[in-house]
C-alpha cells in the first residue's frame, strides 16, 4: 500500500540511483510516492549521462512521460511531453534517451524488474501493445465533449477543464491524462473518489485545502480522502498529469465544516497572541521553508 502523499515539493526528497536495470548509463531518482509492499512507484528520474538499454520485457505496467531533454522509443523520438505506456509482460523496443533528459516515470503492480530480449521473455503479451504519444502535438478537449470520466457537479461538467487523454484500461478504467484549469477556474465543494488519484503539477498553479502547487509539486491519495475547493491561479491557470486506478467519479460534500472547542490550560505566556494553534501544515519544507509558493515569497 502507498502511504498517502498530500503535498511534497520534489526538491525535497533525495536523490536516489535510479532502478533502470540493464541499462547502460547513469541515473537518478527521486522517489515522489512509493509502494514497499510490491514496488509500484511514481519516480522523477534525471539521466546524468547519455542512458540506452536493449529491447525486452517489464515486470509492472510502466509509463514515461518526458519533462526535458529527448528520449527515443524504438525509432520515435520523443522531445518535452512525449509519452509512452506498456502493460507488463508487452515487449518495448530499445530505448535511449540524452544527458540531461527529465522524465516522470510510473510503475503499477509490479517493481523495476526488467527482462532483455536476448533471454528467454517469461510470457509475453500479445494481446496488448505499447502507446506512444507525442502529446504536444494532441488538442485540448473540453471535459464535456471528450471525457471518459466525471468532471461534473449534480450531472453538469464543470466548465473550464480540458483533458489530453493518454492511456485508459477499457476493462478497470485505469487513466492517465493530462488535465489543464483555465485561469481562475473555480470549484468549491469538497470531492472525494472510490479511487487512488495523484498528480504531478507541469504548470501554473492551484490552491486547495491541502496548500497551494505549482510546477514540481505531487501528490498520491487514496480512496475516499475529501479534498477542495480548488482555485487555479488567476493568471497562469494550471496544468497537471494526473493518472487515477479507476474512473473519477466525483462524491460530493457541500457545507462541509470542521470545528474544534475547548478551553484553553496551558497555551504558555503571551496567550492567545504567541500561543495559539495555527491551521494544520501539510508539509514544513527543509529547503523551501514553511509551505508557501515560492514565487510568492
Amino acid at each position: 500500500m502507498r502511504p498517502h502523499v498530500e503535498i511534497v515539493d520534489e526538491r525535497d526528497l533525495i536523490r536516489h540511483p535510479a532502478e533502470l536495470p540493464q541499462g547502460a548509463g547513469t541515473a537518478e531518482q527521486r522517489n515522489l510516492s512509493y509502494d514497499e509492499e510490491d514496488g509500484s512507484a511514481s519516480l522523477k528520474i534525471r539521466f546524468t549521462s547519455a542512458w540506452s538499454r536493449p529491447a525486452g520485457v517489464h515486470l509492472a505496467d510502466t509509463e514515461w512521460f518526458v519533462l526535458e531533454g529527448e528520449v527515443t522509443v524504438g525509432g520515435t523520438e520523443l522531445g518535452p511531453g512525449g509519452y509512452w505506456s506498456a502493460p507488463k509482460g508487452v515487449l518495448t523496443p530499445p530505448l535511449t534517451a540524452a544527458e540531461g533528459t527529465e522524465i516522470l516515470l510510473f510503475r503499477e503492480y509490479g517493481d523495476w524488474g526488467f527482462t532483455p530480449a536476448s533471454q528467454d521473455l517469461p510470457g509475453v503479451r500479445e494481446d496488448q501493445r505499447l502507446t506512444v504519444l507525442d502529446t504536444s502535438a494532441m488538442p485540448w478537449i473540453d471535459v464535456r465533449d471528450g471525457s471518459p470520466m466525471r468532471f461534473d457537479l449534480g450531472g453538469t461538467p464543470v466548465p473550464g477543464l480540458y483533458i489530453k487523454l493518454l492511456h485508459r484500461d477499457a476493462e478497470t478504467g485505469f487513466y492517465t491524462r493530462l488535465i489543464k484549469a483555465k485561469p481562475g477556474w473555480r470549484e468549491e465543494p469538497l470531492a472525494h473518489h472510490p479511487c487512488s488519484e495523484e498528480a504531478y503539477c507541469l504548470e501554473g498553479a492551484f490552491d486547495y485545502n491541502f496548500g497551494r502547487m505549482w510546477p514540481g509539486t505531487y501528490f498520491w491519495r487514496p480512496a475516499l480522502i475529501r479534498h477542495g475547493d480548488f482555485t487555479a491561479d488567476a493568471d497562469l491557470g494550471c496544468t497537471w498529469i494526473v493518472r487515477s486506478d479507476a474512473d473519477l467519479v466525483d462524491w460530493y460534500t457541500d457545507d462541509a465544516r470542521v470545528t474544534m472547542t475547548g478551553t484553553p490550560l496551558n497555551w504558555g505566556p503571551g496567550h492567545p497572541h504567541s500561543a495559539s494553534p495555527r491551521h494544520i501544515e501539510p508539509v514544513r519544507s527543509r529547503s523551501v521553508g514553511r509551505w508557501a509558493d515560492p514565487a510568492h515569497q
